[in-house]
Formats: structure tokens, sequence, C-alpha cells
């Protein structure tokens, strides 16, 4: 007869205390408590996207890394001034070179000019400067976008006053470049001009219209990534349908800086407030429309 030796006693071994899930397997639960294993693991991807902030610009909603934040109110600034300053330069060279003797070219004018204006704002927009800045380079944009929620209310005065400054430096450069010729008929420093037919009110409300038009295409890309990657693009294409279609018309400005420098310049100030009015109601307007239809974002 042989003598089995009786079993030993289990002693539990320190480590992760096992415990039945859902499905029947068993997995280790966490030594930092339950609540551990709802966190992110090493592995675990970014969290959702929530859009920037109400310090955000146009611009620099194409960026949606962690330093897509705003910096410091002067350097913006001082970008949206040269920008604006390089956009009129560029206009009135553009129309120094498209008004011509050829009377017959006439027509094609308003489509290729706005061709050009639509490709430069684009290509600002999406350049250093105009992502430092937002590149919004229209104070009725910048506006637009503080009443949208998305802009600080503090910053509206400096862009604003930046931009304007901006518009009369490039047009004076712009004289200084091509000379005399861009202060003369009919050039006039790229000052624009409605159709006799048009009347004050008639270019108010086009301006406004049109404003009121973007800053809801403006709340509708807003709204999500895709729609901020691709915003620039339809900026700029529909700047120049506008200028396009309704250059002939009612001059097709939209921006009050657009029109600010060229008629400063030019003494062609007596529409000049139709021209900065216009754009800024429609902004207003337009901001408005976006709330009551739920497209304006909530500011964070």
């Amino acid at each position: 007869m042989t003598l089995t030796p009786a079993p030993e006693p289990v002693v539990p071994r320190p480590g992760p205390e096992i415990r039945p899930t859902a499905t029947g397997h068993r997995a280790p639960e966490s030594p930092h408590g339950p609540d551990a294993d709802a966190g992110p693991g090493p592995d675990a991807g970014p969290g959702p996207d929530t859009g920037p902030g109400p310090d955000t610009g146009l611009g620099r909603d194409l960026d949606l890394g962690p330093d897509a934040g705003p910096g410091p109110l002067l350097p913006r600034a001082v970008c949206e001034a040269a920008l604006t300053a390089l956009l009129l330069f560029l206009i009135v060279t553009a129309v120094r070179w498209l008004v011509g003797p050829d009377p017959g070219a006439a027509a094609a004018r308003p489509a290729v000019l706005g061709a050009v204006v639509g490709t430069l704002l684009a290509l600002f927009m999406v350049s250093p400067p105009g992502r430092c800045s937002g590149g919004h380079l229209n104070p009725a944009v910048t506006l637009a976008l503080w009443r949208l929620g998305v802009f600080p209310g503090r910053e509206v005065v400096p862009y604003a006053v930046a931009q304007l400054a901006g518009s009369v430096f490039g047009v004076w450069c712009a004289g200084l470049v091509w000379g005399p010729v861009t202060a003369r008929p009919p050039v006039r420093h790229a000052s624009v001009r409605a159709d006799p037919a048009w009347g004050d009110a008639a270019v108010l409300a086009a301006e406004a219209g049109v404003l009121a038009g973007s800053t809801l295409m403006l709340a509708v890309l807003l709204a999500s990534p895709g729609g901020r990657r691709v915003l620039p693009y339809a900026v700029g294409l529909t700047t120049a349908l506008v200028i396009g279609v309704l250059g002939p018309l009612s001059g097709g400005s939209a921006n009050p800086a657009r029109q600010f420098g060229p008629a400063l310049l030019a003494g062609d100030t007596g529409r000049l407030w139709v021209y900065v009015l216009g754009p800024a109601l429609g902004a207003v307007l337009g901001a408005w429309l976006a709330g009551r239809t739920g497209l304006r974002r909530t500011a964070g």
C-alpha cells in the first residue's frame, strides 16, 4: 500500500483578477479599477473632431491639428493688411491691362477679371499668411464670421481697419508702378461703377444680397471639416461668379475693401457708402438667417 501525499493548498497568486464577460470569455480586470478599462489604449486613434473654437478664422479652419489655435492679434492683422494690399495691387494691374482700345472685348472683361480675382482669393486663403490671419480680406466677411459665432467680436474693428488700410496701400503702390494711366479713365484705379440704370437702392440690395447668400454658404461649409477644406475654393468660385454676372450691372464689389481704396484715390466716393453699407447689412442678415434655419454655430 502506497501513501499519496495530500494536495498542497492552492495559494492565490498576485495578479489581475479574472472576471467573466458578457460573452462567456474571461478577461483580466485592470489593477486601476473598472473605469480604467474604458480609456483609450496606446493604439487608439484621435478623438472626434470638435471643429474650431470661436477664435478661428477662415484659413485656420483648414488646419485641424492641435496647433490650429489663434495667434496674437497684431501679426494676424498685418497679414490681413498685406494680403488685401496685394489683392488690390493685382486687381488694379489686371484692370490696367484688361481695359484696352478694343471695344469688342469689353463683354469678356468682367468674366476674366472675376476668374483672376476668384483664383487670387483661393490662393491667398491657403497661403501661409492666409492661414495665419484666416484670409478674410473683406470687412463684411469678418463681420459675418463674428455674427456666426466663429470669430471674436473684439477683433472685428482691427481686422477691418487693416483690410481698408491695405486696400489704400495696394492701390497707391499700383499707381507708383504703372504710372498716371491708372488714375485716368477708363482705369480710374479700378474703382467699380454701376450701370446708370441702377440706382442706389438697387445697388444696395444687390450688394446686401450677395453677402447674405455668401454668409449662408459660410455657415454651411463651416459646419463640417469637409466643408472647411473646400471653403477657399467655394469662396473663389462665388467671387468669380459675382464679378462676372453683377460686374456690368451693380459693379459686383461685394467687399468694402475692394472699393474703398480705388474710390478714395480716384475721388469717386459718391456711392462709396453703398458699397460699404450694403455688404455689412448682408453679412448681418445672412447670419440672422443662418440662426433662424439652425445653421449658425454656437461659439464654444
